[in-house]
């Protein structure tokens, strides 16, 4: 099966040796997305902000790869800290509908630029 990689400026540049999102067949992997502004680089502000452009890095991603976010079916999302679980439960719910996809939460120690989100997704085309 041939792997096609996703590549979009509408989501910040890898920041390492990966792509933003590989296609395999109808299987789309989209690379975490942390809350880097993709016109300057930057990490935003603000846990809610933070959490918001890192769905909105993902969307651009998942657009570019020919889908959109109700095609995602698996999200893993990854907080510093979960007591902000609730809030990143109604931030999603901005930007996906029902039936939602399946979804893992990791605590972790930190992330990425000091960003305290990231979400990475599976995504089937059809």
């Amino acid at each position: 099966m041939s792997k096609t990689i996703v590549s979009t400026s509408g989501a910040p540049a890898a920041i390492g040796p990966y792509s933003q999102a590989v296609r395999a067949g109808d299987v789309v992997y989209l690379s975490g997305q942390i809350a880097l502004d993709p016109a300057s680089g930057q990490l935003v502000e603000g846990f809610d902000a933070q959490v918001d452009r890192a769905f909105r890095n993902l969307k651009a991603v998942a657009e570019a790869a020919g889908g959109s976010l109700s095609d995602v079916v698996k999200l893993t999302l990854f907080l510093t800290d979960l007591a902000h679980f609730p809030k990143v439960n109604e931030i999603m719910q901005q930007h996906f509908v029902q039936p939602f996809p399946a979804r893992s939460t990791i605590g972790v120690a930190s992330l990425p630029r000091g960003a305290q989100f990231e979400v990475e997704a599976v995504m089937v085309l059809s």
